[in-house]
């Protein structure tokens, strides 16, 4: 089943959030990481997107976009130390209260609701092992030129550059509207003589 847009937006966002240091990487995520075998083939759950920092602790996300999807009977998998919903703003105001207590929640890349820290109800070994596969699982994908995942990381790149663009380009537009407010129409020429003095 492909991933609707939103659910996309949403894997942008929290994997952007979770590589805030840029080149000094404290926290690794994957996504799609199926955790255990069952009766010797791969995978009796699966982690929408999982994470594993520098101290040693795992964080669980499990991303929905719709009301359907998040009250399915499908198996939310909260195994890690601190476990979290992302969701939409609008779905999560229908399901706030539907959220347990120990559960987070993050709209896009912002925080709401902080994670209370819990024992690992998987053993560690077992994750390290299903991190490593869905890292193998990529890179081989990568190595062999998967063409549909090299475009599908270029289209996120491309949305984020984009919305920085227009993030930046508004922020541009107030800082105009505040100088006409200031020195009239022709602000830049009051700007120049100011900054001439």
């Amino acid at each position: 089943m492909s991933k609707t847009d939103l659910t996309l937006e949403l894997e942008d966002q929290i994997h952007l959030k979770t590589y805030k240091n840029g080149g000094m990487k404290s926290e690794f995520g994957l996504f799609e990481v199926t955790i255990g075998f069952n009766d010797g083939r791969p995978g009796y759950e699966r982690i929408d997107y999982l994470t594993y920092d520098t101290k040693g602790v795992w964080r669980c996300y499990e991303i929905k976009v719709s009301l359907s999807d998040f009250r399915s009977n499908a198996k939310k998998s909260f195994v890690g130390n601190y476990n979290y919903y992302v969701l939409t703003r609008e779905l999560y105001e229908k399901v706030k209260d539907e959220i347990p207590s120990h559960i987070g929640v993050y709209i896009g890349s912002n925080c709401v609701k902080r994670a209370k820290r819990q024992e690992l109800t998987v053993d560690e070994n077992v994750l390290k092992e299903a991190f490593m596969r869905a890292g193998a699982r990529d890179a081989d994908k990568l190595y062999r030129g998967n063409s549909p995942m090299q475009l599908m990381d270029a289209e996120r790149k491309m949305k984020n550059i984009k919305r920085q663009k227009d993030i930046t380009y508004q922020e541009l537009r107030e800082l105009e509207d505040k100088l006409r407010k200031r020195f009239g129409v022709k602000w830049e020429d009051e700007l120049e003589k100011e900054e001439a003095r």
